[in-house]
């Protein structure tokens, strides 16, 4: 079942709405494939010994620990990723992350479909190819930094690189340009604007009410 099907569940054989919506929550946590934390729960078949489980600050997934080593999520030697990046990328991101290691071409070609779908983000629709990607993002005033990096991202191991494709001239350096490159789009075109909205939106009702009729809003 996925997040999306969650949302379509009647669930009528249960007494009221407050409890089909937080069955809703439960379903739709399940649904995402991740381990997380139920408080309060009455129900226990046994104790489980030396796993720890954390919760990030940032992100507020939940990591397992057997004694002193993370066993989820399964990490390789990339960065982490931007937190703020959207769910289906991020997937896209950790997979690549996992098999870094093992195959860094499929990690290229994984991390090429995310960027693919971050432009595809960006734009609010679906893209066709990087190159028409960034053409359009151009249109809509992307930022520059932002341009550049997905141009590498276009000419990296290959001129003609299709998203999914694995190149057989990718390498290792070449994932890990991929994995900074998904990190530093993201950084200016998400996060930086997300921070920037909230700190204006907390500014006080009199000063956002003087900024609209400066603007002539």
């Amino acid at each position: 079942m996925t997040p999306e099907q969650v949302e379509t569940l009647l669930l009528d054989d249960l007494p009221d709405e407050a409890t089909r919506k937080r069955f809703r929550k439960i379903f739709a946590r399940l649904a995402t494939g991740h381990p997380f934390l139920e408080a309060n729960s009455k129900y226990r078949s046994f104790d489980v010994s030396n796993v720890s489980f954390s919760q990030c600050y940032a992100c507020n997934d939940i990591a397992i620990w057997i004694y002193d080593r993370m066993v989820y999520p399964v990490r390789g030697e990339a960065p982490l990723p931007n937190p703020d990046l959207p769910d289906d990328i991020r997937a896209d991101y950790d997979e690549a992350s996992t098999i870094l290691e093992l195959s860094p071409r499929g990690a290229a070609a994984l991390l090429r479909l995310g960027i693919q779908k971050l432009c595809a983000h960006l734009l609010g629709e679906g893209g066709r190819s990087v190159d028409a990607d960034i053409a359009a993002l151009v249109k809509r005033g992307l930022d520059a930094r932002v341009q550049q990096a997905l141009d590498v991202v276009r000419v990296v191991g290959n001129n003609a690189v299709h998203r999914g494709q694995i190149d057989l001239r990718d390498d290792r350096a070449t994932a890990e340009k991929l994995f900074g490159l998904v990190n530093l789009i993201a950084e200016i075109e998400i996060t930086q604007r997300k921070h920037i909205a909230e700190m204006y939106a907390a500014l006080p009702e009199g000063a956002l009410k003087a900024i609209e009729k400066r603007d002539g809003k």
